[in-house]
């Protein structure tokens, strides 16, 4: 049984709409509309509660939350050999590996 509170919800302010926006990151289908923040947030929890409950009573699988994955800390990417090579000098240029170069990009 998941844990709807361990998901990752967030709320904006949506331009068009001129209302806040809850979302939640591992429904990425799923907003919920309303002019206070605070009603946005409790709108979008309550509607993946309801979802859940619903996969759930089908036997249907349901989403893990982000916060509970494990991650190994390695992922690829694939970039043009031009930026390889650009990275790669300078990496070399600060002393450090290209792994320790990118991740550091990727930080800041």
């Amino acid at each position: 049984m998941v844990n709807c509170d361990h998901y990752s919800y967030r709320v904006t302010w949506s331009v068009e709409d001129s209302e806040f926006v809850g979302l939640c990151a591992e429904y990425p289908s799923l907003s919920y509309l309303d002019e206070d923040r605070y009603a946005a947030i409790e709108g979008i929890t309550n509607l993946v509660k309801d979802i859940v409950a619903d996969l759930e009573a089908n036997g249907e699988k349901v989403p893990e939350p982000i916060a509970e994955r494990s991650y190994s800390g390695k992922f690829q990417v694939r970039i043009p050999p031009e930026l390889h090579r650009k990275l790669a000098i300078e990496a070399a240029e600060e002393n450090v590996s290209l792994n320790r170069y990118v991740s550091h990009k990727l930080a800041s």
